[in-house]
């Protein structure tokens, strides 16, 4: 597919108004400790080109996302030091790089053989029907939940409506010191979390090859398997869904009678008390603990029951005391977060399916964290309109000799996920 492509341009696009001078925007500790890692989201069109010109609605996007970077002065900015070495963003109106290309087929031929390292074009245009619309940013900007915010911003321009969800630029919330609450105990456990990550050795990066397989669940697979997983309260998809591929990727890993060091990552907004439209990092990971159970159905509920009682152990204070940690000065430079244990991220609260013009039907999406070391990574998001509150996309980015195993897995082919995406 790679030799298909042809790219028509690269360019940069600025505001239709200009950033008043002198304008900077600090960026907070969680933010400086995603520094390493950046983000892609490629969102797929079904499009007829008989009632489309190539080249048509490049160029409507392109008019669009000027007008949208009116409401994002600190995307079209550039990073530079503060005082004490710390990154800030320079709002100087520099613009975004813009790559337009054009592919041969249609979408449907594409996702059926998917160029990954193609996937990085902003706007590609199918001869025979469809579009691809991407992000590529560095996580030090923003978090997935802010880069799919950014792309339903420019959906919203391009529809020409006002922005649904408009960004909101201000810090984090203060941290208990700033408080000066002198009888505070600090919360720990995501403190010796961090702390642990930071004090292992660095990963090589060509240890190891990586795959990415993306699964469809449909809303009545995933009642399926929360109802397998035998849970006396309530649980979410991804805690259900986050419990089944823990377990099966243990699997496919050669492990029998344990399971694999494994992370959460959630977004911490509601947690917090921020507004959905906060545009930075938010994103906090977590251990979760080690789980017996006799067979693999055990396994797999006590899998499930460890996750939730993670996910319900994440409140502000923890949160607050972390940022206050990273921000004292005690980490001398941020690591890897997905370099080492299994890491499996909550995007459930996005809507990723965005509409940039009638004539196109969103069809699929693709979100990555990279880079994936360690023992891979999974995202867990919402299915594409249409299917049901329920159904999900699971993208999971493991070693090659692993991702055959995890799709002959019984624990999942029970379900009979649809395969999306294989590269």
């Amino acid at each position: 597919m790679a030799s298909e492509v042809s790219y028509i341009c690269k360019r940069t696009v600025v505001s239709t108004k200009a950033v008043e001078p002198g304008k900077y925007f600090p960026l907070s500790a969680l933010d400086h400790h995603m520094e390493h890692n950046h983000i892609r989201l490629v969102c797929y069109y079904q499009g007829l080109r008989e009632v489309m010109e190539l080249g048509e609605i490049t160029k409507k996007l392109r008019e669009s996302l000027s007008e949208m970077l009116t409401h994002f002065p600190m995307v079209s900015g550039r990073l530079t030091r503060d005082e004490r070495g710390k990154w800030k963003i320079k709002c100087n109106d520099a613009g975004v790089r813009v790559v337009e290309a054009k592919a041969k087929g249609s979408v449907e031929e594409w996702l059926a053989n998917v160029d990954r390292e193609k996937e990085l074009q902003l706007v590609t245009e199918f001869e025979e029907g469809g579009l691809a619309i991407g992000l590529s940013c560095v996580h030090l900007l923003a978090d997935s939940t802010s880069a799919t915010s950014f792309m339903k911003a420019w959906a919203d321009i391009s529809m020409g409506n006002k922005i649904i969800t408009p960004p909101l630029f201000h810090p984090l919330p203060l941290t208990t010191q700033a408080n000066k609450n002198t009888n505070h105990h600090p919360h720990m456990g995501l403190i010796h979390h961090y702390k642990s990550l930071i004090e292992k050795k660095p990963i090589c990066l060509k240890e190891a090859k990586y795959t990415t397989i993306s699964l469809g669940f449909s809303a009545q697979m995933v009642q399926a398997c929360m109802s397998m997983a035998q849970f006396n309260g309530p649980i979410t998809p991804f805690e259900a869904l986050a419990g089944l591929f823990w377990v099966s990727l243990s699997r496919a890993k050669g492990l029998r009678n344990e399971l694999v060091d494994m992370s959460i990552c959630l977004d911490m907004r509601k947690v917090l008390g921020l507004d959905t439209g906060f545009f930075g990092n938010c994103m906090v990971y977590n251990k979760v603990h080690e789980v017996e159970g006799e067979n693999q159905t055990l396994k797999f509920a006590e899998a499930v029951r460890a996750i939730s009682d993670v996910v319900a152990r994440m409140d502000s204070e923890g949160v607050m005391d972390l940022m206050e940690w990273l921000e004292n000065g005690d980490v001398n430079s941020p690591t890897m977060m997905n370099g080492h244990d299994l890491v499996c991220g909550s995007l459930e609260g996005v809507d990723p399916y965005f509409v940039f013009e009638d004539r196109l039907k969103p069809i699929h999406v693709s979100c990555y964290v990279e880079p994936v070391l360690g023992e891979g990574q999974v995202l867990i998001l919402p299915g594409p309109p249409g299917e049901g509150p329920l159904s999900r996309v699971v993208m999971v980015t493991l070693r090659e000799e692993e991702a055959t195993k995890l799709c002959e897995d019984e624990l999942i082919s029970q379900f009979s996920p649809t395969t999306l995406i294989k590269f």
